[in-house]
């Protein structure tokens, strides 16, 4: 029997609306968010991949509703994706969710296989 969180998970779309807030302020401040239990698998072997993600965000007219981020990024645990896909469509989301004046994530993969991901993507080098 599946549970109320796994079905919230499973069935958590991040592009509805009420995933993002009105931004009350005009000035221009600093969100940070950390998220340090995302896990995804392997698209070739299906081994878990674990990573902590680091948002940084200017925003704009809207914030993010944190049970939202939260529920979007655990929506990866069982897909099969690369470290660079995952990265890359958390940040698409994001950035067209909340059309920041700014938004920085890096996500850092544990290692395994002697192998260490850091990916940095800056929406002012876009």
């Amino acid at each position: 029997m599946q549970k109320y969180g796994e079905k919230e998970i499973k069935e958590f779309n991040i592009k509805r609306k009420e995933n993002f807030w009105s931004n009350n302020h005009k000035k221009n401040y600093v969100i940070k968010i950390e998220l340090p239990e995302f896990m995804c698998k392997c698209p070739r072997s299906g081994y878990p991949d674990f990573a902590n993600i680091k948002l940084k965000y200017i925003p704009n007219k809207k914030v993010i509703e944190l049970k939202a981020l939260k529920l979007y990024i655990n929506s990866f645990i069982n897909r099969h994706i690369s470290h660079e896909d995952s990265a890359n469509e958390i940040f698409d989301a994001l950035y067209d969710g909340l059309n920041p004046k700014w938004l920085k994530i890096i996500v850092d993969f544990n290692p395994r296989g002697n192998v260490h991901t850091i990916i940095k993507i800056d929406s002012k080098k876009k």
